[in-house]
C-alpha cells in the first residue's frame, strides 16, 4: 500500500463524483467538478515548467480556489508552500526564496505585494491570480487569471504513479523566529494527521480506499475548518474531509457572527477552531444572537466542536458547554513537527488545573533531560516527544533539524520544545513552549498556564504573559491584557481570579492594557510584540498585596 495525498483524494472522487465537496457563500463544487478543475490546474502548472518536487505557493485566504489549488499541486507531485496572507513584503521575499518556489497562486488583492517581491525572487516563473472582487493590476509580472489558466490545462488525470516518499511541506512560524518548512513524507503525514490512524483507538487504517468507502456508504459530514489554510490543523481537516467524501464549507476570513450564520445556513456538523482567539468572540456572538434577524442561531446540526494547537482556556470550555449542551467538545495537542499527539474530550465539571490535559497516543511521550521517559505521577517536568511517523526534518536547515529530531536510545523522536508532565493516570498536562518560558526566582513559569488563569477574570477578553527583568527575581511575570468594553480591572482583582487556578509564584505582578492582543491569523500568540509593549511604556497597574 503506497500512500499519496492525491491518490486518497482521487479514491473519494471516484466513489463520490456527484456529492458536494466544497461550498462557499454562493457556490457549490462537486467531487467530479473538483477533479476536472484540479486536473486542469495541475496540467497547466506542468505545461509551464512545474516538475515533480518543485514548490508552488498558495497565497490566499480560505477559498474554493485555494482547495482546488492544493489538490492540483499534489496531483502534479509538486510541493505546496503555504503563504501567510498577512505577511509584509520582506516576509514574503523570505518564504519565496527559502522554499525555492517556482510558481505562485494568489488572490488578486495581494498583487501589489507580489509585484514588488517578484523582481527579487527570479525562480518564480509562473503566477496564477484568483479574482476576488478587487482591481489591482497583475499584468506587470504576467499573472494569468485562475479560470483562464484552467481553460488552458487538460482535464485528464494523466499524472502517472506517485510515491509515498513525496514531500508535504508545512511552513510554520511557531512562537519565535522566521518561518521554517517542516518536511513530511505523504504516508507519514497521512498516518498522523490525515486519517490513517484512528484518533480514538490508535489503530492503523489497513486499506487506502477505506476512508472513501466509508464516506460513500454514509451521508456526507459537513465540516467547517475556520482557521486559515496556512494552519496545519486546517489543512488536516480539509483533507480528512476530502478523503472521506465529506463536504467542506469555506469562509475567507474569521468573523464570529459569520461562523454561526454559516453553521445555521449550511447545516454544518463539525467546526474546527484554534483555541481562545476564536472561542472568545464566538461565545460573545452566540450570546448576542443573529444581528440580521435578532433571533438565536439554529445550531441543531452542529455536534462537534474541535480545538487544536492553541490555548483553549478552561473558563471558555465551560461557557461552550453551558451554551451548547449535548455537543462533543474536544481539545487536542500537536504541532507542525509532531502532528496529532493527543486528545481530550471535555465534559461539564472537568478537572482543569494546570495546562491542557490530554490522553496521548502510543507514539507520544514525555522525556527528561537525559532522554528517559518521565515516570507517570512523579511531578517531573519534561519535553513532549513523538516517535514513529514523524517529519524528515526542516527544509534547508540541518542545524535546526538536528536540534529538533533526535535519536535517543535507538529511537528517533521529534522534540519541538513543548514542556509537559505525565499524571499518574498516564494523561499528559501541557505547559507550553520552552522558548517562551519565564525563569522567575529559579522557577520556570509557562505563559499558557498563566494566560488560562488570567482569562478566568470576567473582564479579561484576551491576554499574553511574558517576563520582564527584575532585580530580585531575574524575571518578573507580567500580563498584556485586552479587556471587554474598555473595562479596567485592578491588578489585585486579576491576581485574585488567577490564584484560584495557579500557584502564587506564577501570577502576574504588573499589567499593560491594550486594545487588542496581536496574534497570527491562526491564533498563535505574538510574544515578541507583547514583550515590546512592556518595554515601550510603564505598566498600567501593579500587584500591591505583598507576596502572592
Amino acid at each position: 500500500m503506497a500512500i499519496h495525498i492525491a491518490d486518497l483524494v482521487e479514491h473519494s472522487i471516484d466513489l463520490n463524483p456527484d456529492r458536494v465537496a466544497l461550498v462557499d457563500s454562493d457556490r457549490e463544487v462537486t467531487f467530479a467538478q473538483l477533479e476536472e478543475k484540479a486536473n486542469r490546474l495541475a496540467n497547466y502548472l506542468r505545461d509551464h515548467g512545474v516538475a515533480p518536487g518543485d514548490k508552488v505557493g498558495i497565497y490566499s485566504r480560505n477559498t474554493i480556489e485555494a482547495i482546488v489549488s492544493m489538490v492540483a499541486i499534489f496531483k502534479a507531485r509538486a510541493i505546496m508552500v503555504n503563504v501567510n496572507y498577512r505577511y509584509v513584503e520582506n516576509e514574503l521575499q523570505y518564504i519565496f526564496e527559502n522554499s525555492d518556489m517556482v510558481a505562485l497562486i494568489h488572490e488578486r488583492r495581494y498583487s501589489d505585494k507580489v509585484a514588488n517581491v517578484l523582481p527579487t525572487t527570479p525562480l518564480v516563473k509562473t503566477t496564477v491570480v484568483v479574482e476576488d472582487g478587487t482591481d489591482l493590476d497583475y499584468s506587470s509580472y504576467g499573472g494569468v487569471e485562475f479560470e483562464g489558466a484552467l481553460s488552458q490545462g487538460s482535464p485528464d488525470r494523466n499524472f502517472g504513479e506517485r510515491s509515498p516518499d513525496d514531500i508535504f511541506i508545512l511552513y510554520t512560524g511557531g512562537t519565535t523566529g522566521m518561518p521554517k518548512g517542516v518536511m513530511w513524507r505523504h504516508e507519514d503525514w497521512w498516518r498522523v494527521l490525515g486519517g490513517g490512524v484512528n484518533f480514538v483507538t490508535g489503530e492503523y487504517v489497513q486499506d487506502e480506499w477505506e476512508m472513501a468507502k466509508v464516506g460513500a456508504a454514509n451521508p456526507a459530514m459537513v465540516r467547517f475548518p475556520i482557521p486559515p489554510m496556512i494552519h496545519g490543523g486546517s489543512q488536516s481537516a480539509v483533507f480528512h474531509s476530502l478523503f472521506g467524501g465529506g463536504t467542506l464549507v469555506m469562509v475567507p476570513e474569521f468573523d464570529a457572527h459569520t461562523v454561526w450564520q454559516a453553521i445555521d445556513r449550511h447545516k454544518i456538523n463539525l467546526i474546527f477552531i484554534t483555541g481562545d482567539a476564536m472561542a472568545r468572540p464566538m461565545i460573545d456572538a452566540l450570546v448576542a444572537g443573529n444581528p440580521e434577524t435578532g433571533e438565536p442561531y439554529d445550531l441543531s446540526s452542529l455536534y462537534v466542536i474541535a480545538s487544536s494547537a492553541a490555548l483553549f482556556s478552561p473558563a471558555l470550555k465551560e461557557q461552550f458547554l453551558e451554551l451548547l449542551p449535548n455537543r462533543l467538545l474536544t481539545d487536542s495537542i500537536g504541532s507542525s513537527e509532531t502532528g496529532f499527539g493527543g486528545l481530550a474530550t471535555i465534559t461539564k465539571g472537568f478537572e482543569h488545573s494546570g495546562g491542557p490535559r490530554v490522553k496521548v497516543d502510543s507514539q507520544t511521550t514525555v522525556l527528561d533531560d537525559e532522554g528517559n521517559p518521565v515516570e507517570p505521577g512523579s511531578g517531573k517536568i519534561g519535553v513532549l516527544a513523538r516517535s514513529g511517523h514523524i517529519p524528515v526534518g526542516y527544509y534547508k536547515d540541518e542545524k535546526k533539524t538536528a536540534e529538533t529530531f533526535k535519536v535517543l536510545g535507538g529511537i528517533r523522536y521529534s522534540i519541538p520544545g513543548d514542556y509537559a508532565t505525565i499524571e499518574a493516570d498516564g494523561t499528559v498536562t501541557m505547559l507550553g513552549r520552552g522558548s517562551v518560558s519565564i525563569n522567575s526566582g529559579g522557577e520556570k513559569v509557562y505563559p499558557e498556564e498563566v494566560e488560562g488563569a488570567v482569562k478566568t477574570h470576567p473582564d479579561v477578553f484576551d491576554t499574553l504573559v511574558v517576563g520582564v527583568p527584575d532585580e530580585r527575581w531575574g524575571n518578573r511575570v507580567v500580563a498584556v491584557v485586552a479587556t471587554r468594553d474598555g473595562a479596567r480591572p485592578s491588578m489585585n482583582d486579576i491576581v485574585a481570579a488567577a490564584r484560584k487556578e495557579i500557584a502564587g509564584y506564577k501570577v502576574p505582578r504588573s499589567v499593560w492594557f491594550v486594545d487588542e492582543i496581536k496574534r497570527s491569523p491562526a491564533g498563535k500568540p505574538d510574544y515578541k510584540w507583547a514583550k515590546a509593549e512592556t518595554e515601550a511604556r510603564d505598566a498600567d497597574d501593579h500587584y500591591t498585596n505583598g507576596n502572592a
